[in-house]
């Protein structure tokens, strides 16, 4: 990725142009896959690939920066549903329900960011990796900070901070991509399969829920 400062204009001009460079590209994304060309979405922006690399040197950059984009309002929608004051279960169900429309809402750049094409050298694939264990570290702090768990409490806050985010990532993948009954219905199988032991664990004093 090239390093080299965006002269052209000020940042505060450079910006908003970034962002429109990244609205088409999420466009021609969900239109044409993770395979989206750069030629295509130079095309989509209306301005010539040249200018495209100029803005974020290449493939891998333009896809670091879909990355930072959508994983930083993925993160932050986590985060705040996580701290909703609602009662337990359903601050279960709001949390997966935000995750579940959050990969709804993108779907092709969700696969961009989750399955590398063969042989693809730029990293896609694995671009949602650092996100999901910022995931799992805030799941690990709201149950710690929130849940009763006994002498066992680091352990099993952790433990499942980081089951949690794997087995909703493994069944969101799986219901993404088969649709085999409405998101609704998907958050409510995910939280009846969390319900049992986190519903056994009383609240922390002062915890919400």
């Amino acid at each position: 990725m090239s390093t080299e400062p965006r002269r052209e204009q000020p940042p505060t001009a450079a910006e908003p142009r970034r962002e429109q460079l990244l609205n088409a590209a999420d466009r021609v994304v969900q239109r044409d896959g993770p395979g989206a060309s750069m030629n295509a979405i130079a095309a989509e922006a209306g301005i010539t690939k040249p200018i495209l690399y100029r803005h974020f040197g290449d493939r891998t950059g333009l896809i670091r920066a879909l990355t930072e984009r959508h994983t930083s309002g993925l993160l932050a929608a986590v985060r705040a549903a996580l701290n909703e004051p609602l009662e337990r279960r359903d601050r279960v169900e709001h949390v997966l329900d935000v995750y579940l429309a959050g990969i709804e809402s993108r779907p092709q750049v969700y696969r961009l960011l989750t399955h590398p094409e063969s042989g693809d050298p730029t990293g896609a694939g694995q671009a949602l990796a650092p996100a999901l264990r910022q995931i799992a570290e805030e799941i690990t702090r709201a149950v710690r900070e929130q849940v009763d768990l006994g002498p066992d409490a680091p352990l099993l806050a952790e433990t499942w901070g980081r089951s949690i985010t794997g087995m909703v990532l493994a069944a969101g993948d799986w219901w993404l991509d088969q649709r085999p009954c409405p998101r609704a219905r998907m958050v409510q199988a995910l939280a009846d399969l969390l319900w049992g032991r986190l519903a056994a664990a009383a609240p922390l004093p002062g915890a919400l829920g």
